[in-house]
Parts: structure tokens; sequence; C-alpha cells
């Protein structure tokens, strides 16, 4: 237990006045997390919760992991900024990691702070390198909140304007299971598809680049058939177009099967560009842009990052890769994910509020319905989530056009015993709520 702070009731109250009102929180009665330690967190009433969120996908390893929290000490003692101004050996050392995993030839790395910056950073280069400001994203996508990324979120409940300094057009693909292929086989689903871009692309410029996340994170876990972008790339590399994998919620071995999510459709190369964050600092703020040397390096003008590399998050981002990568988390991904799956979709059978339960890895969703009908249900969805906590067990929810879904994310060192304890919570919940 821990000695809950005077006046955290009244926090909601002071947060509503002083931050804005589209900022969502979670809950009823939302929630203040004071401390977590591996896959646990305590609010502020001291009530333990297990963690099948991760801080939206970000604490990636464990709470409190104390290799990264010794490297943040340790680091902050000699030295936690200087900006990019200057030689950064941790920077420089991260840098030669990812690069070294990226599987993009003559890679350079540009550090960020966030997924949004990111994939930011990899629309300025592509639309430069490429001198078009034409992008072509996914429907149901997600890649920011800045005015460039809103600009090619193919989601409008995370989209509030139309205004864009991009011209974007959006490709079938990303969801599998709706829209006007759903009722196709994988390979059918990918030749329309195909079809569709070949299409799109006779009646537009040469666009600069796709961009495309392999699991749609933020629009609910939902996939394309394993080499669809593959299968992309063979036609977007008929006039240079290039390929933009958005692995922010993907990377890192989330999926299980692959360190990457872009493996998954690598029959025609690895992408042009990768951007990440979330993960990979474990709840320090770090993104990044991994491209090819010539694409990288097509900026004219002077930039920096004042903020982006700066020591103490590379100190952390290295920890917890190093961390990751010795303890084979992704292949605890792949094992645990894969019985935490198949546990889910076991009990939601014949649950006529749900429609579908997908994933791998450790990025499982659950697409709530309205029984006896194909529509969302937002409500349900908010609904488990509530029962959830009350169980002691914490998820997310997203989901895209008409669509809602829960989110199950733990860090990727979730125990199988943890995951039993936290699908029997999550059971109990859709029984009651979708059942």
């Amino acid at each position: 237990m821990t000695d809950a702070p005077a006046g955290a009731g009244a926090l909601l109250g002071r947060h509503r006045a002083v931050l804005p009102d589209w900022l969502g929180l979670y809950y009823d009665d939302p929630l203040e997390i004071s401390r977590g330690e591996g896959r646990h967190v305590w609010d502020s009433e001291g009530r333990r919760y297990l963690d099948f969120f991760g801080g939206i996908l970000t604490t990636m390893t464990a709470h409190a992991l104390p290799e990264v929290t010794r490297a943040v000490a340790e680091q902050a003692g000699r030295l936690p900024h200087s900006s990019t101004l200057y030689l950064n050996r941790p920077m420089v050392d991260l840098a030669e990691r990812i690069a070294a995993l990226s599987g993009i030839p003559d890679a350079r790395v540009f550090f960020t702070t966030s997924g949004t910056e990111a994939n930011d950073t990899a629309l300025l280069l592509a639309t430069t390198h490429r001198r078009s400001n034409q992008i072509l994203a996914m429907r149901n996508s997600y890649h920011g909140r800045s005015f460039s990324t809103v600009s090619v979120t193919g989601n409008r409940g995370w989209s509030p304007t139309s205004l864009s300094p991009l011209q974007t057009l959006y490709v079938h693909g990303g969801v599998r299971h709706r829209g006007p292929y759903a009722g196709l086989d994988d390979d059918a689903f990918t030749a329309a598809c195909v079809a569709d871009l070949r299409d799109l692309l006779g009646h537009v410029r040469a666009p600069a680049a796709l961009i495309a996340e392999p699991v749609q994170g933020v629009g609910g876990f939902t996939s394309p058939p394993d080499g669809l972008y593959a299968a992309f790339r063979e036609v977007l590399a008929e006039q240079g177009v290039l390929w933009i994998a958005d692995e922010v919620q993907t990377g890192w071995g989330r999926t299980g099967d692959h360190f990457w999510g872009w493996q998954a459709h690598a029959g025609n190369g690895p992408p042009d560009i990768v951007t990440f964050a979330k993960g990979i600092g474990n709840g320090m703020s770090v993104g990044g842009v991994v491209a090819r040397a010539e694409i990288m390096n097509c900026l004219d003008a002077n930039s920096i990052s004042t903020f982006g590399g700066t020591q103490v998050t590379m100190a952390a981002a290295l920890a917890n890769l190093r961390h990751l990568l010795e303890h084979d988390l992704q292949g605890n991904a792949r094992r645990v994910g894969g019985l935490l799956l198949e546990r889910l979709r076991a009990s939601c059978a014949g649950l006529p509020g749900v429609r579908e339960v997908r994933g791998r890895g450790l990025m499982i969703g659950i697409e709530l319905v309205r029984p006896g009908t194909d529509l969302a249900d937002p409500e349900a969805a908010a609904a488990v989530l509530e029962e959830t906590r009350a169980g002691g067990l914490l998820i997310g929810k997203g989901g895209g056009h008409s669509t809602s879904a829960l989110r199950i994310a733990p860090p990727l060192s979730l125990t199988a015993a943890e995951a039993e304890e936290g699908a029997a919570v999550l059971e109990r919940a859709l029984h009651r709520i979708a059942g």
C-alpha cells in the first residue's frame, strides 16, 4: 500500500480547470496511477492493477525496470542533455543498434521525442525526396496529432480538421473483415486491394509515399493479410513511390512472429522509411526515423533537434533494448500472446456482443457490436473497461469507422500466470456486458 496524497479526489477538478476539454480520460471516475512495478501499477489510493495497456503500448518491457531506472539515474547524474549540436555518445550507440536491427541498407537514424514527430519527419523526408506533396494512407489509420500527421490519419474520430499541408488519398486494405472486400479470401482480398491501388495511381500524379501501420493501433488492432504491403510495394516501385512503415506500436517484437511489423510483408524488401517510438523508451520520450542515407540526407536546409536524442532518454532506450534482446521478449510475446489469444477466442465464442477476437503476439483486439447487428457498441466497450478496472485489470479501447474495440497490449515480459489472471477478469466482464 502507498500513502494516498491529500486531495486526490480534487485532482480531476484541477485537471479540468487547466487542461483542454478534448484531452480525454478513461473511466467515469478517472484513475490516478501513482507507481508501477513489473506488469502491475498502483493508484493513488493504493489499489493494485494488472496492466494490459502499458501506457498506450509504451511500457514495453516492465514498469520501473531496474536496468532502465539505473541507466536514467546514472546518466542524469552526469549530464541529462546537451542537444544535437554536440557529439552525443549514447545517441550514436543507440543509432548504431537500431540501424543494424532495421533491415534497411545504409541506414541513417534521426531521433525525435514522439511517434507523431517521427511521422512528421518521415513525411518531410518523403515529400522533399520525391518533390511531391501527395501521400497515400490507409483507411482506419492513425499517425499522430500534429497538423501533418492528422492530415494522413484515416480515422475521423482522431482527425479534427480537414485542412492539410498534404494531399492525402486513402487506400483499401488495412481492415480485413470490413469494407467492400471483406467477403473475399485472403488472396482475393490482396488482389482486389492491389487492383484498387493500381487504378488509383492511374488517376493522380506520382505520390511521394504510402504510409501504413502493419497493424493499425488506434483503429482497433486490425491488419491485412500477410504480404499485402509487399504486393503494394511492387506497384509503388513502378513509379518510385516510397513506403513508410509506421512501427510506433508494432515495433520491437510486440507482434511475436517478427521484430518489426513490416516483416510480415517483406517479400519485396524492407520499407524505405521506418518510424518508431513508444516502447523503445519504456516510458521515456523517445521516437525516431530510420531511412536509407539518400532519403535521410535529402534535406538542403539546416536542422537540429533540441530534445530528440537527449542523453538521458538515449541511456534509457539503450538499457531497455538490451534487456528486450537479452531476455528474448519477442519470443515471450509470441508464446504468451498466443496462449492469451486462443484463451480469449475460446471464451468469446458464441458471445453475441463480440464480433471478432484478433491479433498477434501481445497486440490483441476484441471488436464489440450490438447483439444481433454488425453495429459498433462503444457503450459496451466503455462498460467493459469499467468492469475490468473493478476486477483489477487495465485495458484500452479503440476503433475506427463504425467500430468499437478493446485493446490488449501488456508489457512484453507478461508471464503465463499473469495472462491467465487477466484473461479471467476480462472473460467475466465480457460475459456480463457482451453476453
